[in-house]
């Protein structure tokens, strides 16, 4: 079936496997489709009756309470990202010969033949600013795009929408990449690669193997990380179409088919005539905010896709000079006595918090929560040089505190043996008196929210109204 055909779903027996996000919009683009869907969940709860309720009344039949049967008859099923590939209906599903799509695969079947090309991009860290940087740039040329994916907005919903784009920016996860094998953008990216959702994949392998499904098929570029060895494997490995270019973004002066930084300025030495020789200027360090070296590593890949799609070099400046960063993403909260506090709570693991952490000289350094399985020796070894003081927070901090003490055992450290919702504002104190001027405070978790907070937003909502406190302004 190529991926360009639409698919007809009439009359087809699809199982839908989970509620939720992802789960409700395609058990409902399935039935209006003409396919007799069954829902399965696992969970029993209120919501579930709820959600279950609704779909109904349509003429969904759901099942609550029993994730783990494949109902008979099954021709395909449609997964919720989240669900993990050991899960006993997908062993069936595969047992059986039936397909196993994703939310994104359904997409991707379901665009017409005139359907906008997707930009993709992935990674460990990043992935959501990059996206949006990209998709700010596109909308500067003039194009009709959204950031779209596991971003907030479905895919589903923007392929089949009213609206008409000429582009999509999309965002996509390991979990997403894993459950969309056909999937084929225009051009993508995987911005960096670390250890993460290893419960998830079972091995770092798999998860970059799974990272590595956005370059499938790729027809123009394959976007990769010069200081990062294991994206540009992962071009390397991967299946595209003839012409096709591995294209380097780099923090440092770049090579012929890279983007990169020389002396402030963002250049392109990939889209040009005679890259040998000659260099595009795109914008200035000054127009990404925040200038963090992690920060102009996202801008420098958003720009290669761009650029890649036939984007106007004056679009790229004017795209990443009309973004605006979400919050809790290196966040500049307040300067207090010389001392700048600064949010990204967003760091919920090491491989940000090291992004981080390098983008200041001197730091009191709030950190700690749920580690998911992490280890801390790396981070806190490359890091150690940097830190004034750290006030550690959460279930597992005792994990970074012995981290501490084996590679920086001269920094002084507050153990705050708490986990309730007020630690943060102690927290905040604790690092004040920590912190003399010139320095700071930042909020660089490494670690999940969830032991203290709702998610990491509360965390960093928390940090920013202690700050404030301290400050006067809520006092």
């Amino acid at each position: 079936m190529g991926s360009r055909e639409v698919i007809d779903l009439q009359g087809t027996h699809v199982t839908v496997a989970g509620l939720g996000v992802s789960g409700i919009p395609a058990a409902k683009v399935l039935h209006a489709r003409g396919a007799h869907v069954t829902v399965v969940n696992d969970g029993d709860d209120a919501r579930a009756r709820e959600q279950a309720a609704e779909l109904e009344a349509l003429g969904v039949t759901v099942r609550l309470g029993d994730g783990a049967t494949l109902p008979d008859g099954t021709e395909l099923v449609v997964t919720a990202p989240g669900w993990k590939p050991d899960k006993p209906l997908f062993t069936a599903a595969r047992a059986a010969g039936v397909e196993i799509w994703g939310d994104v695969e359904l997409a991707w079947r379901l665009r017409g033949p005139d359907a906008a090309p997707w930009l993709a991009i992935t990674g460990t860290n990043g992935k959501t600013t990059t996206t949006q940087m990209l998709a700010s740039i596109l909308k500067a040329a003039g194009l009709r795009t959204a950031a779209v994916g596991n971003i907030g907005v479905s895919v589903l919903d923007a392929v089949l929408g009213d609206e008409q784009y000429d582009v999509l920016a999309v965002e996509l996860s390991s979990y997403q990449l894993h459950w969309a094998p056909s999937v084929r953008a225009h051009s993508a990216a995987v911005l960096n690669l670390a250890p993460d959702h290893l419960d998830w994949h079972g091995s770092m392998e798999a998860y970059a193997r799974d990272k590595g499904r956005v370059y499938e098929g790729n027809r123009v570029a394959c976007v990769y990380n010069v200081a990062d060895k294991a994206t540009e494997d992962l071009v390397r490995e991967a299946d595209v179409e003839e012409g096709c270019r591995a294209i380097g973004f780099t923090l440092g002066t770049p090579g012929p088919s890279q983007l990169g930084v020389v002396e402030g300025i963002l250049v392109d030495r990939a889209f040009v005539e005679d890259r040998h020789k000659n260099a595009q200027e795109l914008a200035e360090i000054s127009d990404v905010d925040p200038p963090a070296p992690h920060n102009i590593a996202n801008a420098l890949a958003a720009a290669a896709l761009a650029r890649a799609f036939g984007v106007p070099p004056r679009a790229v400046r004017d795209g990443l000079r009309n973004f605006t960063p979400d919050a809790h993403r290196i966040a500049h909260v307040a300067d207090v006595d010389g001392v700048s506090y600064v949010d990204d709570s967003k760091a919920t693991n090491t491989h940000a918090a090291e992004a981080s952490l390098a983008a200041y000289e001197s730091i009191v350094w709030i950190a700690g929560g749920l580690a998911k399985g992490a280890t801390f020796d790396e981070l806190v070894a490359k890091s150690a040089k940097r830190l004034r003081g750290v006030v550690l927070i959460g279930q597992d901090r005792a994990l970074i505190r012995e981290a501490l003490a084996r590679h920086a055992p001269e920094v002084p450290v507050v153990d705050l043996d708490r986990t309730d919702t007020g630690a943060m504002s102690a927290a905040v104190r604790e690092a004040r008196g920590l912190a003399v001027a010139g320095d700071t405070v930042l909020l660089a978790p490494a670690c999940a929210s969830m032991d203290m907070f709702a998610n990491y937003n509360k965390r960093g909502d928390a940090f920013a109204e202690a700050v404030r406190d301290i400050a006067g302004a809520g006092a």
